[in-house]
């Protein structure tokens, strides 16, 4: 095996890309990357790393396949005694049961191998209670156990696992069921003369094929009558599938086969394979064949597995590109509109327009200013919502955006419903800058002398007339410039108009940053693409070396 330094330091930083990588986005496809990101994971730190850093260390032979299979009477019967329960309630392995030879408990009483499962081992001599150790409560606590037995029938250097039902009924524990098999040296698949065809084995055969991993089935619990018939399908079934050269056990069955038996096969039974996994770690070339092999092939596929988790990662950042370029855009609109109207005197309409032509015989200054702040609170609050609806229809055509409406709640939970809040935050804002501007009059009018010095509260209201009232309040810059000189006006104009440009601005871009705030959280971003890729280059260079 290739167990330079190098290589597992490529290795290594191509894991780091890999955990690195998010994929939060429902896009079709997303579903497959993320298991393909697990499995990923799962293989190199369950199994690749592990052998490469330790060749020298056991063979592991995980046990795999459908409930009922009987992989655990098949893990009992090659270690000569009861170590994992088997019976008819399913699903009956629960915790994962791993049997080692006693001098080589150590390799795996450690973190070397699925370093996520907490270890349960019971010294030589104690009194073993498989309901307490395989029922520790939920399954969820459960399955982040693993339970290391000891047994001197097993040669050395070789561990045999005995993996949850791949097709179980818990999810946690197909999850870690594939977890495990991910952890092996060698795959034994064990099915039934009655599920030898079914989809979900056959699946993990295919898998089991693209990785070129070594792969042993068994076909188990075979009626004599019909074991020659049965053998003959599932061979070209096999063969059909490219895997004719696998190595194939037929179990027949047996009365030991039931779930009220002693959970013990004949060892005739069982003697073929167990000679078969004997001589892969007893013979020196047979065991690096079946390491080498598994480790080469799992290397291998990262060739075609690694471009295409890159891809997912990169339509993850088309779409977060494009749900931004929305919102965005859809503000930026509304904050063009927004000119457009002042330019127009869009805010002087309904009360402000009244008290504007009304003043100063029938409205005072201050009636006119408060006037026109609702007038523009009411102008933006009508921004902020034509903006967030047109969000809303183009979002709705992104299968992306899916994250965010099943969120639900308003826009702070990055939901689609109504923001509470908006209209209070327009509102604090807008009367900000009124008391600024209000504080621009009163310095601008100390500068006059103190006779001829005008209201204050008059010199702010016709500045906010003639900064908001834009071709219909043209004499509301007249009356300022008779007020105060036309220098003056003129000043106080050109800092109002970057007053009010700065507002506008915070109160829009507020608005758009809380929309974009859900999909900034989720932290899409370009690079781990070029990361992965770069990654994978650096470990076909150092392939390529070798």
């Amino acid at each position: 095996m290739d167990v330079r330094p190098q290589l597992i330091d490529a290795l290594s930083a191509l894991r780091d890309r890999v955990a690195a990588v998010r994929l939060p986005l429902p896009l079709p496809g997303a579903p497959r990357a993320r298991q393909t990101r697990a499995e990923l994971l799962a293989q190199l730190d369950d199994y690749l790393l592990p052998r490469l850093k330790d060749p020298e260390a056991p063979l592991l032979a995980v046990i795999g396949g459908s409930t009922g299979a009987g992989k655990s009477t098949l893990v009992n019967s090659l270690v000569g005694c009861r170590v994992s329960e088997a019976g008819v309630l399913r699903p009956t392995t629960r915790t994962p049961v791993l049997v080692c030879h006693p001098d080589d408990h150590h390799w795996f009483a450690g973190a070397r191998v699925l370093p996520q499962l907490t270890r349960i081992w019971l010294p030589p001599g104690q009194a073993r209670d498989p309901d307490g150790l395989d029922d520790l409560g939920p399954d969820d606590e459960a399955a982040a156990v693993l339970r290391v037995e000891t047994a001197v029938s097993l040669p050395r250097g070789l561990a045999i696992l005995d993996a949850p039902d791949i097709d179980s009924l818990v999810v946690r524990n197909r999850v870690l069921a594939a977890e495990l098999i991910c952890a092996a040296d060698v795959w034994v698949m064990v099915t039934t003369a009655s599920r030898y065809a079914d989809a979900v084995p056959w699946h993990l055969l295919r898998t089991a094929k693209e990785y070129d991993a070594s792969l042993v089935t068994v076909l188990d619990r075979v009626p004599h009558q019909v074991i020659a018939e049965v053998s003959r399908q599932y061979a070209a079934l096999l063969t059909r599938a490219g895997l004719g050269d696998v190595p194939r056990f037929t179990i027949p069955e047996l009365p030991e086969s039931a779930g009220g038996g002693s959970g013990l096969l004949p060892t005739t039974a069982v003697a073929p394979l167990r000679a078969w996994l004997t001589h892969r770690v007893q013979d020196p070339a047979a065991r690096q064949q079946s390491a080498g092999r598994t480790a080469s092939g799992v290397i291998q596929s990262l060739n075609v597995r690694m471009p295409e988790l890159a891809g997912a990662v990169a339509a993850q950042y088309a779409a977060s590109v494009r749900l931004t370029g929305v919102v965005e855009e859809a503000y930026a609109q509304e904050a063009a509109r927004i000119r457009r109207r002042l330019q127009s005197g869009g805010v002087l309409a309904g009360d402000a327009r009244t008290r504007w032509r009304g003043y100063p015989l029938y409205s005072s200054a201050g009636e006119l200013l408060e006037a026109l702040v609702d007038s523009l609170i009411a102008l933006l609050q009508c921004a902020v919502s034509a903006a967030d609806e047109q969000i809303r229809v183009r979002w709705g055509r992104e299968p992306a955006a899916g994250l965010f409406r099943s969120g639900g709640g308003g826009r702070e939970a990055g939901g689609w419903g109504p923001d509470e809040d908006v209209a209070g935050r327009i509102a604090v804002a807008v009367r900000r800058w009124r008391r600024v501007l209000e504080e621009l009059a009163e310095e601008e009018a100390r500068q006059l002398e103190r006779n001829a010095a005008p209201d204050p509260e008059t010199v702010a209201a016709l500045l906010a007339a003639a900064l908001l009232g834009g071709r219909r309040a043209r004499r509301a810059g007249e009356q300022l410039a008779e007020r105060i000189g036309a220098q003056g006006a003129l000043r106080l104009r050109d800092k109002g108009g970057e007053l009010l440009k700065t507002y506008l601005d915070q109160v829009l871009g507020g608005e758009r940053d809380r929309r974009l705030a859900p999909l900034d959280a989720l932290d899409v971003a370009p690079e781990p693409q070029a990361e992965l890729i770069a990654a994978l280059s650096v470990l076909q260079k150092e392939r390529w070396q070798r």
